[in-house]
Order: structure tokens, then sequence, then C-alpha cells
């Protein structure tokens, strides 16, 4: 049987939620005036996912691989179309790291698999998205 996740998510006040994730509570809100600054907006909450996913993909496979790094960090930037509904036409995923030059082959893998075969949230961005995937070496 396949498996399903459930969330609940509650109304906060104005346009203001609350999402119980888990254990866990996960405040959202909109970015206009209607805001009372309660946290991220949906949309940038999908590409806060779509950095956790990956990341724990690549640092998952240098692990393995027994790639030492440091200074791993994700950046995304991504844009919006005009018309409605509002969503994100390109994303560009930019992984920055420190590591042995000799391991700079090993960090391409570690993203092309997690592109190609591991991160579920980038697979249903790529439904929707442009995705590029960029790697700055410290």
């Amino acid at each position: 049987m396949a498996k399903q996740h459930q969330i609940h998510v509650k109304h906060h006040q104005n346009l203001a939620f609350n999402a119980k994730i888990d254990q866990y509570i996960v405040p959202m809100d909109t970015t206009d005036e209607h805001s009372i600054n309660h946290g991220p907006s949906p949309k940038k909450m999908m590409l806060a996912a779509l950095a956790g996913c990956t990341g724990i993909d690549v640092v998952s496979i240098l692990n393995k691989m027994k790639v030492e790094f440091s200074q791993f960090s994700i950046d995304i930037e991504a844009q919006l179309t005009e018309e409605h509904p509002v969503i994100y036409d390109n994303v560009t995923i930019i992984y920055t790291i420190k590591l042995e030059e000799t391991n700079r082959t090993k960090m391409e893998k570690a993203v092309a698999l997690s592109k190609e075969k591991y991160c579920g949230v980038s697979a249903m961005f790529s439904h929707f998205a442009k995705v590029n995937f960029r790697i700055d070496f410290l």
C-alpha cells in the first residue's frame, strides 16, 4: 500500500496559519500588507523543502562516499510568473561547499543522484518549473 502523509493546518489570525507536521508546529503567513509576520509564506516554505530534501540527499551520499566536507549550504533563486495562479517557473539550486579538490567529482555525482533519483521534492518541482543546479566550490 502506498505511503500517505497527513498534516493539519489551523487558522491563527488574519491571514496566518499554523501547520502541525508530525510533532512540529510550523507558522505560515502572507507577505503582503495583511501579514502579521507570523511566519514565512507557503511558497517560500516550498523552496525550503526543496533545499532540505536535496541537502539531506547530498549529505547522505557524501557520507556513504566517505567524503569530508565543511561549510555546506544551499541557496535557491526562484522566478515567479506574473499571471495567476502565480507559480515558480524557473528555479536554480546553488550548492556551496568546501571539500578537497579531488572530491569535486564526487560532489557533482551526489548532486546528480539527488536530482535524478532521490529528491522527491525536486521531482515534483520539475513538473511545473525548469530546475537548474549549480555547485560553487570554496
